[in-house]
């Protein structure tokens, strides 16, 4: 087969979190040219790192462009019905995807891995494609992304996220903020353009002087903001995309977890350079799109947070050789860690 379509119709989070098994896809059909159905941002990235080869823009669940050339297609996005739809849609030679009696495509999804609920993201789409012969797993999420220079060693916090149940207070972030200028720490404000306002109100709340804290949200196109991540000595986050940023790059993290269980969600590698902060109950899940912050999220305190942060910054820096797998060096970090 020389052409294989795999719907993702996600995230940025959600795309870092496919690559072990985009390049199980690679691994399934050697040869073939892979397309990746989803987000211009994430997709072209992707692509530009090598990890897929043509992006068909898609955004949620819409039919897709296909221009009929006979295909497979495989089913990232979803454990189906509708994900399912979309793909047979393009009438695929095969359709790769977690068994669905509820899609009426005979033949196409008999015999696969039946959906588990409880499994981690990146192992669940592993398991899909090492059974179609495409071995892969969570050291293959590792991406080689070169560092900006322009503020090596920076730290940098991003407060926002997609929905308002995974947003952390503000009021909290900056005191963060606060802790690390009042040490020494060079502190920048991600996020996209709609979270500018949020970062602007976080900054202005920090104190300290003039251009202590630096805001870079609506400014960072996905491969900029990538660059960045790799090149900061810390990440300050919510659960939300730019978490598997780093874990991607190898750059240590600090990540406050809220209706979502890390168990599910969180660093799927390099478990030394992240530290999870989650009080919750792995038996009563959140909601991760709701419209409020999740009441699991509002019991990590500020102190904690910057513990933690104490913690990651006082170790060796990581450096990173090829291919992105993170080694130690000696201690080198910018600035007192804050305490």
């Amino acid at each position: 087969m020389s052409d294989v379509l795999v719907l993702r119709a996600l995230g940025l989070g959600d795309a870092c979190a496919a690559v072990a098994a985009l390049r199980g896809v690679r691994r399934a059909w050697p040869g073939a040219r892979l397309h990746l159905a989803g987000p211009p941002g994430p997709g072209a990235w992707l692509r530009g790192l090598g990890v897929v080869d043509e992006v068909i823009p898609a955004h949620g669940l819409e039919p897709l462009a296909w221009d009929g050339r006979r295909h497979v297609a495989v089913n990232l996005h979803g454990r189906g019905p509708v994900s399912h739809r979309v793909l047979a849609a393009t009438r695929p030679a095969r359709l790769v995807a977690f068994a669905c009696p509820d899609v009426r495509v005979a033949g196409h999804v008999r015999g696969l891995p039946a959906w588990d609920e409880r499994e981690h993201e990146v192992a669940r789409w592993c398991r899909l494609l090492r059974a179609v012969g495409g071995p892969c797993g969570p050291q293959d999420l590792r991406l080689d992304v070169d560092p900006d220079a322009e503020r090596p060693g920076e730290v940098l916090i991003h407060p926002g996220a997609a929905a308002a149940s995974r947003r952390w207070p503000e009021r909290r972030w900056a005191r963060i903020a606060a802790a690390l200028v009042a040490h020494g720490m060079q502190v920048a404000l991600t996020g996209v353009a709609g979270e500018r306002g949020l970062c602007e109100r976080v900054a202005d709340a920090t104190g300290g002087p003039a251009g202590a804290v630096t805001v870079l949200a609506g400014g960072l196109d996905v491969p900029g903001l990538a660059r960045r991540v790799a090149g900061a000595r810390l990440l300050v986050c919510g659960d939300t995309g730019v978490a598997h940023v780093a874990t991607a790059v190898g750059t240590p993290s600090v990540l406050l977890f809220g209706p979502t269980a890390p168990e599910r969600w969180g660093p799927a590698i390099d478990p030394e350079l992240h530290t999870v902060l989650w009080h919750g109950d792995d038996g009563a899940p959140g909601d991760p799109h709701g419209s409020r912050t999740d009441p699991v999220l509002a019991r990590i305190g500020s102190a904690e947070v910057v513990a933690a942060a104490e913690d990651l910054l006082a170790r060796p820096a990581v450096t990173r050789p090829a291919a992105g797998r993170p080694r130690t060096s000696a201690p080198s970090a910018p600035g007192r860690p804050p305490t």
